[in-house]
């Protein structure tokens, strides 16, 4: 019965000789380490080892997307880091909190998503006309509150403790700008 490999199990298969050889290695040292330092020398030898490795390891593999992900080709380069994820969260964590952390992260980004949008999808310009950008981004009074926490003429906040825009609204106006 034949059936289908995992290409990403293949290269590993292959690679055995190369790990074989890499734990024989690692023993050794660990042996060496135990010579000369007993048991903590020894675990500083493999868990150095294992830092090396994942490092290493982290280098090398390539980024397999799951099964029936979509991507688009001007994305595909672009690398998604953990500490890129970590700094986003903290920039919206931040901006919800204080006024002008907002200012000074995330606004920037919630405008460059609006600009995009309005020039992809109705070929607007969020700096050239923004009296159209309001119109398409709060067409109903409701949304009248979301222009101020996107608006290009508004003066950011001066350091102080305003609180930064509700999570709540922020919710309102990532769902208007998926909308757009």
């Amino acid at each position: 019965m034949t059936s289908q490999a995992d290409p990403a199990g293949d290269g590993w298969r292959a690679a055995v000789p190369e790990i074989c050889i890499a734990a024989v290695l690692v023993a050794l040292a660990a042996a060496g380490g135990y010579v000369t330092g007993g048991l903590p020398g020894a675990a500083v030898v493999v868990i150095g080892t294992a830092i090396v490795a994942l490092v290493v390891m982290r280098a090398i593999t390539p980024v397999v997307p799951p099964p029936g992900d979509v991507h688009r080709t001007d994305t595909e380069a672009v690398p998604v880091t953990f500490t890129g994820y970590w700094r986003k969260r903290a920039g919206l964590v931040d901006g919800t909190q204080s006024l002008a952390a907002y200012d000074a992260v995330l606004r920037g980004t919630l405008q460059h998503l609006l600009a995009a949008r309005l020039a992809e999808r109705h070929g607007i310009s969020l700096h050239d006309d923004p009296d159209a950008a309001r119109r398409l981004l709060c067409p109903h009074p409701r949304d009248g509150a979301l222009w101020y926490w996107v608006d290009p003429a508004r003066p950011p906040a001066q350091a102080g403790k305003q609180p930064g825009i509700p999570p709540r609204t922020l919710a309102r106006l990532i769902d208007r700008l998926e909308q757009l």
